[in-house]
């Protein structure tokens, strides 16, 4: 695994702005960048990421299992009581994912030790999905790279297949897109969203979250006043359980992209439940919920908020100080506590990977790399490639 320095393409903001991404610099920051990329073997991608990949992920499928059939587990989640019925029953009935992202820290050698697991509302997928790739091919072209570099990188072709299989179950349905306002990168993401469902046949309509309606006969709609039967939805389950509309849910028919059963793959006490029940798996760090942390015989560890985002409210702790936090709107509801592994410093850079699945399928990965230990939403976005 090498970070390879390399001079931009003179013409990449252009193309930029003539492909939609407009979120490629925020707050006069970069967040795309490609002065530099980074190198993988087959192997390493194969063997330490994919691999690992596909087996945490059906770890953290019986995790869910394991806790919609416990009222203890549930509480421990932060669930309210009221919805634990409608997470219980969109597991049971099998009710369908589109996608999600692992998180990693994994330096080239040695197993891949997993941070978190973006169930819900995973972004930078427009990035992943589509703009590295065109990075890839137009470098490859004028042999800035060698031509037979791959990137590990199906994500775009797997969306495509997957909401084709899911249009079969909402023949003639207009699937909507939502996102909040006044954040380009969630409405980028969810365009390309809307782009990929457009390939599979899908008509499809964006309305954003605040102008959602609640209308006669207890169901959502647009601001055209058409009824909302099927809609991805750019909004954590946390906070919506918790709007003055949550109660509605339970009485509305309406098909969510990405099920309720997602509010407990997203939810870091997994972290703890993964440790619980597959101790000392290679790819896991010890992490512990609150209540157990007596027990747990960490020193060195970090703080992570049951419901955080972007890296909001997470604190590293050193022997009892806190040597580095962010800020943010969590921790109310709670804190896991992982034991620290750092993530690798390339360059005087923090290196994250997210190791994306779609249809319970690896698909590929992104890279964020930042000057601080903590990744948060402003850190940079690099491409890869497989040599």
């Amino acid at each position: 695994m090498l970070r390879i320095e390399c001079d931009e393409r003179p013409h990449w903001r252009d193309q930029a702005h003539e492909y939609g991404f407009t979120f490629h610099t925020m707050h006069g920051e970069p967040y795309w960048d490609e002065t530099a990329y980074y190198q993988f073997t087959l192997e390493q991608i194969e063997r330490d990421i994919e691999d690992p990949t596909a087996e945490i992920h059906q770890m953290c499928l019986a995790v869910v299992d394991q806790v919609v059939r416990d009222e203890a587990l549930l509480r421990k989640f932060q669930i309210p009581e009221l919805y634990w019925d409608l997470i219980a029953k969109s597991w049971f009935d099998f009710e369908p994912s589109l996608y999600s992202r692992i998180d990693f820290a994994y330096h080239g050698k040695g197993p891949a030790k997993l941070y978190e697991n973006n169930a819900d509302t995973p972004t930078s997928l427009y990035e992943t999905g589509f703009w590295q790739w065109l990075w890839l091919e137009d470098k490859a072209r004028n042999n800035q790279i060698v031509q037979r570099a791959d990137q590990f990188n199906s994500l775009q072709e797997k969306l495509i297949d997957r909401f084709s299989v899911m249009a079969k179950q909402h023949p003639n349905e207009t699937l909507h897109f939502s996102s909040c306002k006044d954040t380009d990168e969630d409405r980028g993401t969810v365009q390309y969203l809307e782009d990929c469902a457009a390939q599979a046949g899908i008509q499809c309509k964006f309305v954003y979250i605040e102008d959602i309606g609640h209308a006669e006969g207890d169901c959502f709609t647009d601001t055209d006043d058409q009824v909302i039967s099927w809609i991805f939805k750019l909004y954590p389950w946390e906070f919506m359980f918790r709007e003055e509309y949550g109660p509605l849910l339970l009485k509305t028919d309406i098909c969510f992209i990405e099920p309720y059963w997602k509010a407990i793959l997203s939810n870091k006490a997994l972290l703890a439940l993964l440790w619980k029940q597959f101790p000392n798996h290679p790819n896991l760090l010890a992490t512990y919920l609150e209540e157990d942390m007596q027990n747990a015989e960490l020193t060195y560890y970090v703080k992570k908020p049951i419901f955080s985002r972007e890296g909001a409210n997470i604190s590293i702790v050193k022997n009892g100080n806190e040597i580095d936090s962010v800020d943010g709107p969590y921790g109310e509801e709670g804190y896991v506590y992982q034991d620290y592994h750092p993530l690798p410093k390339f360059s005087d850079n923090y290196t994250l990977i997210g190791s994306w699945l779609v249809d319970d399928q690896p698909a590929g990965i992104s890279m964020r790399e930042d000057k601080q230990l903590i990744t948060q939403d402003l850190s940079r976005y690099l491409p890869h490639i497989i040599l």
